[in-house]
């Protein structure tokens, strides 16, 4: 396993939650971002290693939330 692979981190996603309150599907959200439902998928499950700022940006322009919204800091949880 490369170093990459083996840190955790303490942020976790609240995309599903910002999805059921706007009635949203994966899909659709993929669809207006302009990225792929396997990327959003990959966040969504709280798996992702990055994201970039623009794409931050775009997801935030489309579920009318603020980053704090989507994301969040739960040290001593780290997955």
């Amino acid at each position: 396993m490369s170093p990459a692979e083996t840190e955790s981190h303490a942020i976790t996603v609240h995309l599903d939650r910002l999805l059921a309150e706007r009635d949203m599907t994966l899909t659709e959200l993929a669809d207006r971002v302009g990225v792929t439902v396997v990327n959003l998928s990959i966040l969504k499950n709280g798996r992702a290693k990055a994201i970039r700022f623009t794409t931050l940006t775009k997801i935030c322009e489309v579920l009318g939330c603020q980053p704090g919204d989507l994301l969040g800091y739960h040290p001593g949880e780290e997955r």
